[in-house]
């Protein structure tokens, strides 16, 4: 007579194993090896599927079934279990809180819905009492990177400066968008260190976004989620292209020409 093989790790055991080693597989492969921060959003979706797919897996026999049921149906009926099962029922709704709790809190993540962080501009825009063309707008002063590094570099401190007293309050004071006010803000603000920000555009893009912020975004594709205030009202001219110098010189990057396009 043939009697049932004890396995040496339980069955539930084994599940929780498998979905713990495939989420640290995420983490390791995208943080770790390619250092891309997954989202938050789409790492649950990935392991909702896997979970629903090992419990699939582990579930196709009744036998399989009974063994993985088994110690949560003992946990539940056996009266020598007690004091274990009322830890069990008090910590995980806990854990169960926190998870929804820490959810709803602001993250520096991508946000679930689908963000149009560059949207495409107008070809022309009012600031200042006047119209300005963005196919032709330049910055007048990046002309002193060549020719008077010196003024240009004072230039670029100007802006710094201008920066830190406007600025760094959203966008952080190492550029990163993890200022002090940005965790009250959805979404959060933009990452200038990120390759995908201000290395993609034209200086001429920034100047507009910054002259008329959130209210100043196009009718497209509106409503537009943005915090920006309409910095016109509160800086000079000069004083925005001196803040687009800081911004390109400190994240070491260079602006997007037109004769590079």
């Amino acid at each position: 007579m043939n009697t049932p093989r004890r396995r040496i790790v339980p069955r539930l055991l084994q599940l929780v194993l498998v979905v713990l080693g495939v989420y640290l597989g995420f983490i390791l492969v995208f943080d770790v090896l390619l250092g891309q921060l997954i989202p938050k959003s789409l790492l649950t979706m990935y392991m909702v599927f896997v979970i629903a797919g090992a419990i699939m897996v582990f579930t196709f026999t009744e036998e399989g079934a009974q063994e993985l049921v088994g110690p949560i149906k003992a946990l539940v009926e056996d009266p020598s279990k007690k004091w274990v099962r009322n830890v069990v029922f008090v910590i995980v709704p806990l854990l169960a809180g926190y998870y929804v709790y820490s959810s709803m809190l602001p993250g520096f993540e991508a946000p679930v819905e689908l963000r149009t962080i560059h949207p495409a501009p107008p070809g022309k825009f009012k600031a200042y009492g006047k119209s300005y063309n963005l196919a032709t707008l330049e910055n007048p002063f990046r002309k002193f990177e060549k020719e008077d590094p010196a003024k240009f570099k004072e230039l670029v401190k100007e802006g710094g400066n201008i920066y830190i007293k406007n600025c760094q309050y959203c966008h952080g004071d190492k550029l990163d968008g993890k200022g002090p006010y940005a965790a009250g803000l959805n979404p959060t603000p933009l990452n200038f260190q990120d390759v995908g920000t201000i290395a993609q555009l034209q200086e001429s893009f920034l100047f507009w976004r910054i002259a008329t912020g959130g209210p100043g975004l196009p009718g497209e594709a509106a409503p537009w989620i943005s915090s920006m205030p309409v910095w016109q009202d509160f800086l000079a001219e000069d004083e925005i292209w001196k803040v687009i110098l800081f911004l390109y010189n400190y994240t070491g990057r260079q602006p997007r020409s037109w004769a590079h396009e």
